[in-house]
C-alpha cells in the first residue's frame, strides 16, 4: 500500500475540508440562469485546484450549457486507465426558511458538515481531488488517470452526453470511477450495481385564450387546472400502480441472487418510515417490498404544478394554462424514448373535453445494471474492505447517473459506483449533509482502489 500517500491523506485533513468549504460556497445552482456565473467560477474553481495538485492538460470545455473540467495524467506505461467522474452543479436550496444554517455557508455539526452540494456532489468528487493528491505527492501515479467532471447532472448533463457521442477518443479509458453514491448503512461499505433511468417531462393544459374571472365565466369556461388535476388523477390508482397502458412490459425482474441479497441487508422498513421518509405509511405498489419498489420497479412521481394565483389574498381567476412537472423512474426493460411515447399517448386519451395538452421532454437518461465480474469491482471491494474492515455489499440505487449509461454506450467500459453518502443525507432537500468521517474514509478507499489497480 502507498503509505506516504495515506499519511499524506491523513495529515491533510484540515486543509482538505478548508477547501472544500470553500468549494461548497459557490451556489453553483445549474437550473437557474441567474446562476451561470457560479457554475463556471465552481468549474474554474475545480480546475485550479487540478492544476495545483500536477495534473496535467487541465481545461475547461465549452458544451451547449456548463462547462466540463478535465484533467490526465497518462504517464503509467501498461496500466489501466480510470476515467475520475463527479459534478460540481448543485440542486437550488430552496425552501430556505427550512435550513438549520445557510445552505451556502458550510458549517459543521454532528460530525458532517452541512451545505447545499456537500454529498451531492461536490462533497464525493472532492474525495478524488484530494486522494489524486496524495498519490501524486507520494511520487508516480500507480495508473493512469483523466477526470472529467460536468455541470449539468442535476439537469439531465446533455452537455456530456454529446461530448462522449462526439469525441469518445478523448476519454480512451478501461473503467469509470462514480463517487455519486451512498453507503447502505453507516459503516458498511456499499458498491452501486444498478441506477434507475428516468424522463422528466413538464404536462401542459391551454383553456382559453386568456385568464378569465371566474364569478363572469366560471360553468362555462374550462379550468386548465381542474383538466389537469383531473388528468394526474389518473396516472396511478389508488394502491400505487401506473395506468399507462403498457409500462409494465418487458420489465426486467432483478434475479433471485439480488433479491435474497438484499432481504439480508440491514433494513429495518420502521425506522426507514419515520426517519427518512417522515410520513404516516409508505405507499406503493402492492406485493413488492420497499427495496423492490424504490430499485427495480418504474414510479411515477408529480414534482410541481406551477401557475394561476399563488399570492396572498385571493385572486378568482380561471388560469388560461396550467403546468406539471412529471417524471418517471424507469428500470431495465424500458427505454425513455418509448416510456415518454407511452405517457404521451395516454395522456393525450384522457384529456378532458374542452383542453388541449401538450407534453415535453426535459431531459431524460437509461436505466443500468453493471457486472460484478472484473477487476475493478473486486480492486474496489478489497480497497473498502481494507478501510471498513466488513466485507462489501452490493446494492441499487433508485435514483439516476445517465452518464453510467453513456459510459457504457460510448465508451464501452464498466462504471464502478463507489459512494460514501448515507440514506439520511438530505438529498435535494433542505439541510444536505455529508458525514466528515465517510469524507476522509472515502479518500482513502479511493486511494488504495487506485493503486489495487495498478498493482
Amino acid at each position: 500500500m502507498p503509505q506516504s500517500a495515506l499519511e499524506f491523506a491523513a495529515g491533510n485533513k484540515a486543509n482538505a475540508l478548508a477547501e472544500l468549504k470553500d468549494f461548497l460556497r459557490i451556489p453553483s445552482i445549474s437550473t437557474l440562469p441567474e446562476h451561470a456565473g457560479d457554475v463556471r467560477r465552481a468549474a474554474q474553481f475545480l480546475a485550479d485546484e487540478l492544476k495545483r495538485i500536477g495534473m496535467e492538460n487541465v481545461r475547461l470545455i465549452e458544451t451547449s450549457g456548463h462547462p466540463l473540467v478535465y484533467a490526465d495524467h497518462l504517464h503509467a506505461a501498461g496500466k489501466p486507465t480510470i476515467l475520475c467522474y463527479g459534478h460540481y452543479d448543485v440542486q437550488p436550496p430552496d425552501p430556505l426558511d427550512e435550513w438549520v444554517s445557510p445552505p451556502f455557508e458550510p458549517t459543521e455539526r454532528n460530525g458532517n458538515i452541512y451545505a447545499r452540494g456537500a454529498v451531492d456532489d461536490k462533497g464525493q468528487l472532492w474525495m478524488e481531488v484530494k486522494a489524486l493528491q496524495a498519490l501524486l505527492q507520494a511520487g508516480p501515479l500507480p495508473v493512469n488517470i483523466r477526470v472529467l467532471a460536468e455541470g449539468e447532472e442535476e439537469v439531465g448533463g446533455e452537455g456530456i452526453a454529446a461530448y462522449l457521442r462526439e469525441h469518445p477518443e478523448e476519454l480512451t479509458c478501461d473503467v469509470a470511477l462514480v463517487c455519486d453514491t451512498d453507503l447502505f448503512a453507516p459503516d458498511l461499505p456499499t458498491l452501486c450495481i444498478g441506477l434507475r433511468g428516468m424522463i422528466y417531462t413538464e404536462i401542459e393544459v391551454h383553456g382559453a385564450r386568456t385568464d378569465l374571472h371566474s364569478g363572469m365565466y366560471g360553468g362555462a369556461a374550462p379550468n386548465p387546472f381542474v383538466a389537469l388535476s383531473q388528468v394526474i388523477a389518473k396516472l396511478k390508482d389508488d394502491e400505487g400502480r401506473i395506468l399507462i397502458p403498457g409500462i409494465y412490459d418487458g420489465i426486467e425482474a432483478p434475479t433471485a441472487a439480488e433479491l435474497a441479497a438484499w432481504k439480508s441487508l440491514p433494513f429495518d422498513e420502521e425506522h426507514y418510515r419515520e426517519t427518512e421518509v417522515g410520513s404516516s405509511t409508505l405507499p406503493g405498489e402492492p406485493g413488492y417490498s420497499v427495496l423492490e419498489r424504490t430499485w427495480a420497479r418504474p414510479t411515477l412521481d408529480v414534482h410541481g404544478m406551477p401557475g394561476g394565483f399563488t399570492g396572498a389574498g385571493a385572486k378568482t381567476v380561471i388560469p388560461a394554462k396550467a403546468l406539471a412537472k412529471v417524471s418517471l423512474r424507469l428500470v431495465p426493460g424500458m427505454t425513455p424514448a418509448d416510456t415518454f411515447e407511452k405517457l404521451k399517448h395516454y395522456v393525450s386519451s384522457i384529456a378532458p373535453k374542452g383542453v388541449s395538452i401538450e407534453v415535453r421532454m426535459i431531459h431524460s437518461g437509461d436505466p443500468i445494471v453493471v457486472g460484478t465480474d472484473n477487476r475493478f469491482v473486486q480492486a474496489a471491494t478489497d480497497a473498502m474492505r481494507e478501510v471498513f474492515n466488513k466485507e462489501t455489499v452490493f446494492v441499487r440505487g433508485g435514483g439516476s447517473i445517465p452518464i453510467v449509461g453513456d459510459f457504457a454506450r460510448q465508451l464501452k467500459v464498466p462504471a464502478v459506483l463507489m459512494g460514501f453518502g448515507l440514506p439520511d443525507d438530505n438529498l435535494h432537500a433542505p439541510n444536505e449533509k455529508f458525514n466528515l468521517s465517510n469524507f476522509y474514509r472515502g479518500t482513502e478507499s479511493i486511494i488504495r482502489f487506485l493503486t489495487l489497480l495498478g498493482a
